[in-house]
């Protein structure tokens, strides 16, 4: 059974930073590429960030110089630290897990919350 369970959300200030973590069990984790996304109230949900089995890194152009993703292939976990956070990064987080291309299995977690505001 495929678990992706998130963590590290919540209220923070605008300009402060919050580190989210997501551990993967079920799945040969260093042969995924792991990904971040968001969605925002009445948007649609969009890649925030991915880093690929290799290492490689992406990002939304709204998000680069602001937040970095990686990856401890020994602890089968991915991070996304998120520094001067805005009002616009307000969104439910989801952790992604993919495989293959093109992808035969795609996998998510559960989604928790990101609120920045004053």
């Amino acid at each position: 059974q495929v678990q992706l369970v998130e963590s590290g959300g919540g209220l923070v200030q605008p300009g402060g930073s919050l580190r989210l973590s997501c551990a993967a069990s079920g799945i040969i984790f260093r042969f995924y590429t792991m990904g971040w996304f968001r969605q925002a109230p009445g948007k649609e949900r969009e890649l925030v960030a991915d880093i690929s089995s290799a290492g490689s890194t992406n990002y939304v152009d709204s998000v680069k110089g602001r937040f970095t993703i990686s990856r401890d292939n020994a602890k089968n976990t991915v991070d996304l630290q998120m520094n001067s956070l805005k009002s616009d990064d307000t969104a439910v987080y989801y952790c992604n897990a993919r495989y293959g291309v093109p992808i035969v299995h795609n996998y998510w977690g559960q989604g928790i919350q990101v609120t920045v505001s004053s």
